[in-house]
Formats: C-alpha cells, structure tokens, sequence
C-alpha cells in the first residue's frame, strides 16, 4: 500500500501491496483495491467497489457504488463510471475453464462516461468524450463523443465534452449549448474545433 498518506480510504477499504494511488483520491467503505493497481490523483472511488490486479484508473476518475473494475480495464483521466456498471474481461468465461491467460484489455478513453448498470463487453475501447447511456451492453468499438444506448448498444447521436447531445446543421456544423464548443461532423468522425 502507498504509505504516503496523500489520500482517504475510509477504514473498512482493504488496500492490498503494490498500489500506486494518487493524492487527493478518496477510497469510501467496503471497497477493495487489489494488488498492483494504479489510481491517478483527485480519483473518488464509491462504496462497494472492487478493483482487481493491474487495473490503471487516471487521474479524476469517479467510480461510483457497486463497480467492479477487472484485470485488463484501463481508464484515462476524468473518465465516470456510473453505478453498478460492469465490465467483463473474459469473452467466454466457464466456471470449470481458466481462462486467466485470455483477459481482453478494455480501454475507457479521457472524459468518457459509462451510465448506471451499462456492461462493457471486454475488448471493446470506448473513444474520448463518449457517453455510454444506463442500461446499455457494448458489444463493439465506441467512437470519440459518440452517444449509444440500448442492448445490443447502437449509436444514436454525438455528444459533446461537456455531455450535451449535439445538434448539427447542413454544413455538419454544431456548439455545445454550455460550453459554447464548436464542432464538425464529416465522414462520419467528430471533430472539435
């Protein structure tokens, strides 16, 4: 365990040897952190959570309640994960089969959110920006700032950074009503301006 003290755990976490966790991280009750990981700076991880050996966690992350992170998950900075959202890391697990030496590395790319109860197939990244609606099971690619919901999930639209669905003219032009962020959509590919 870190034993710089630059971070919260309350004292029903477990935090086992070998983890690398940032200052100003808050680790609430019940979670268990497991051996090797490593959790950026200003990371809030809920109550209830486990995350397993080797996960990487960037700085500002939120973890909310009843998240179980697996071995071969990374997320970049400021990444949400919403409440009891799940992520696989095998593809075709079977209780009498180990299959540790077939986990599939799933990326969750800087300022992604994944909404409550979502399920992310393992090996499947999910772009930047994207916004992962509750309820929805990824079972391929997510591009950057692409909004996808249902089960199997399918794109619906694009959303920008700061989580508003945006709306385009002829010219593939758009702004985010908060932020005032421009951006444009060609080819199929969201780029801000």
């Amino acid at each position: 365990m870190d034993t710089n003290k630059t971070f919260f755990a309350h004292e029903t976490a477990v935090i086992d040897d070998g983890c690398k966790i940032g200052k100003g991280t808050k680790i609430w009750h019940f979670s268990h952190i497991m051996p090797n990981c490593t959790i950026g700076d200003n990371c809030n991880i809920g109550q209830n959570v486990m995350v397993s050996p080797q996960v990487v966690l960037g700085n500002n992350v939120k973890v909310q309640n009843n998240v179980s992170i697996y071995t071969g998950v990374i997320c970049e900075d400021d990444v949400f994960l919403g409440p009891s959202m799940v992520f696989t890391n095998v593809i075709n697990p079977r209780s009498a089969i180990k299959r540790q030496n077939e986990y599939l590395s799933t990326v969750v790319k800087k300022g992604a959110s994944i909404g409550a109860n979502a399920t992310i197939v393992c090996g499947n990244n999910i772009g930047e920006y994207a916004f992962i609606g509750a309820g929805a099971v990824v079972t391929k690619e997510v591009q950057p700032y692409a909004l996808v919901v249902g089960n199997p999930s399918k794109q619906i639209g694009w959303i920008s950074e700061y989580g508003h669905r945006l709306n385009f003219d002829e010219d593939g032009f758009a702004i985010c009503p908060e932020s005032g962020g421009e951006y444009i959509l060609k080819n199929n590919e969201l780029r801000k301006l």
